[in-house]
């Protein structure tokens, strides 16, 4: 990783916590650095258009607002779905779609939500990364 890229990364994770229910934007590489540097990475594949995406947007802030544990262990990555879902990271992850909500830890993925916007299984994905985070 060249000196800008590391910058840029470092950046973003410091201030993924002070933005609250904002989410870092990805970037090629992003998720395989903060996976390699130990880190509990929620991945949301979306899109500006979809109602659906909006929709868990909304769930997932209120979520993330009422418990701040969510915001203090976990780093949430926003995935243009439309930019690269069907090449590199949504490649390698075989998203299906936009909508899709995935939870990495290490080397192994623990959870999945494809187009789901209920508030309890958000909950319950958003529980098992901060359980894997505080592990």
């Amino acid at each position: 990783m060249d000196r800008r890229s590391f910058m840029a990364l470092t950046a973003a994770v410091s201030l993924a916590p002070a933005l609250g229910s904002a989410a870092t934007a990805y970037q090629p590489g992003l998720v395989k650095e903060l996976l390699a540097d130990g880190k509990t990475v929620f991945v949301d594949f979306t899109t500006d258009w979809c109602v659906t995406c909006a929709a868990q947007k909304r769930t997932l802030s209120a979520l993330r607002q009422s418990n701040p544990a969510y915001d203090e262990n976990i780093v949430f990555v926003s995935v243009d779905f439309d930019q690269h879902g069907r090449k590199g990271i949504g490649k390698e992850l075989n998203i299906p779609r936009r909508s899709t909500l995935v939870v990495l830890k290490g080397e192994d993925e623990l959870g999945r939500i494809v187009a789901g916007t209920g508030q309890a299984q958000i909950k319950g994905l958003l529980d098992t990364a901060l359980t894997a985070a505080t592990a």
